[in-house]
């Protein structure tokens, strides 16, 4: 981490698409700056609270239509059952290398002090409540609050 002007202080890391792929990489990102000493918290809205909402976080897909780095046509892609099966090769490779799944990150995450808050708009709109929700999350705030949380110097967003 640089020290001085310019340090990265925290990350404020927002998840919006509830695919494998992306969660995992804006909990990797959220990790890697815990271990590095540096503050993170991660704001779950639109499809992004998938990772979150303890009936569906334990069924997060990798998106095989649209996805050009899957390297398959889209219409494979489309065809019943990729996704399922890719998301499976994609566990398989995960757990080799010792990645946790998802309800044991985030009580990684948590435990190492990074903050979850929820979209009140997007759980307005998809009708969640707070008790749908894993529990570590910290409150449902609205984008000013984010926003409010993201002031100071050397805060770095991200949006994934």
């Amino acid at each position: 981490m640089k020290e001085g002007n310019g340090a990265i202080k925290k990350m404020m890391i927002i998840i919006s698409k509830g695919t494998l792929e992306n969660v995992y990489a804006g909990f990797v990102l959220a990790n890697g700056a815990r271990m590095e000493g540096i503050g993170a918290e991660i704001f779950f809205t639109f499809f992004g609270l998938e990772a979150i909402h303890t009936k569906k976080l334990e069924h997060l897909h990798v998106a095989t239509v649209g996805n050009p780095a899957m390297h398959i046509p889209t219409m494979l892609g489309g065809l019943p059952g990729m996704e399922s099966l890719a998301s499976m090769m994609m566990k398989k490779e995960m757990e080799k290398i010792d990645m946790p799944d998802i309800p044991e990150f985030l009580d990684i995450l948590t435990a190492s002090g990074v903050k979850l808050w929820a979209c009140k708009l997007a759980m307005d709109m998809f009708h969640y409540t707070k008790s749908d929700l894993y529990e570590g999350v910290e409150d449902v705030i609205t984008v000013g609050d984010f926003y409010n949380k993201s002031a100071g110097e050397g805060v770095h967003m991200l949006f994934i």
